[in-house]
């Protein structure tokens, strides 16, 4: 697998975004431009990741197709086609977004709409409009997994593809955010065992982060936290994936905000590897 994530820290364009990439040691980056980012900086992006051999692994869209606002709405929908047409031309595998919410609590949020038939069916029309639109031949949409949105669980994502029907639209893990139940807490590497093992040939990038639990609250209370700090056992999961991924997938950390928080992470899944005989 290729270790890495966001190049996070203060820079003021790509020459300093290179030295931070350096620093990282990330073997795998997100993109750190979009479509509205100038054609030279890009290119630029781009050239600093071609000479220290490291795979830009995502594109991101991280907006609300199903936004109550209808304006919002499609000007999300514009962008999602946007990104995606801008990773197809850069050849960058992975575009990735969530589903959507027509609730009103966030862009992201928990709402009872999120499981209707109603919202399934909006959301097999959306991805095939971006994708038969857009006609990508490099690139793949994908859906990244929600605690509270479809695709929740690897049965609902192998539903998905199958109900969209288009050979670009693929598979984006993020195992944790579909621990979101004691069960699939206290057995991880069963649950994520299973995650790999149906998608694995569709998957074209994955998060990795940790999960913990507050055992002692009568409520459930579940919650991501950086590698090292919850209680999943990343000897195990990195071999899980170390046998289910190709040597070239990308697998990238996230949800940090500063340099040192990605470095840390890093370190200590690296020296996991390390102990385990996997290469990153």
């Amino acid at each position: 697998m290729l270790l890495g994530g966001t190049v996070a820290g203060r820079c003021s364009g790509p020459e300093e975004w290179e030295q931070l990439l350096i620093r990282s040691r990330f073997r795998a980056v997100t993109a750190p431009f979009s479509m509205y980012t100038p054609e030279t900086e890009i290119s630029a992006y781009c050239a600093a990741c071609d000479r220290h051999e490291v795979v830009i692994a995502e594109v991101g869209v991280w907006r609300n197709l199903f936004d109550p606002d209808p304006a919002a709405a499609a000007e999300a929908l514009a962008y999602a086609k946007g990104q995606l047409a801008l990773a197809d031309r850069l050849g960058i595998a992975c575009c990735v977004n969530i589903a959507g919410t027509s609730g009103t609590a966030g862009w992201d949020a928990a709402d009872p709409s999120n499981f209707t038939d109603e919202t399934y069916e909006r959301i097999v029309r959306s991805v095939r409009e971006i994708l038969d639109d857009v006609a990508p031949q490099r690139a793949f949409y994908c859906l990244e997994p929600m605690p509270w949105m479809i695709p929740d669980s690897p049965e609902v994502y192998l539903q998905l593809i199958r109900d969209i029907d288009r050979p670009q639209f693929a598979a984006h893990m993020d195992f944790v955010n579909m621990i979101n139940c004691p069960r699939r807490y206290l057995a991880p590497e069963k649950f994520i065992g299973e995650c790999f093992g149906d998608l694995a040939p569709m998957i074209k990038s994955t998060h990795i982060k940790d999960s913990r639990m507050h055992p002692t609250r009568l409520t459930a209370q579940l919650e991501e936290c950086s590698p090292g700090e919850g209680s999943l056992d990343f000897g195990r999961i990195l071999r899980i994936l170390d046998q289910r991924l190709p040597a070239d997938a990308p697998v990238l950390l996230e949800h940090m905000t500063t340099f040192e928080e990605y470095r840390k992470a890093y370190e200590y899944l690296a020296g996991i590897a390390g102990k385990n005989g996997i290469s990153i």
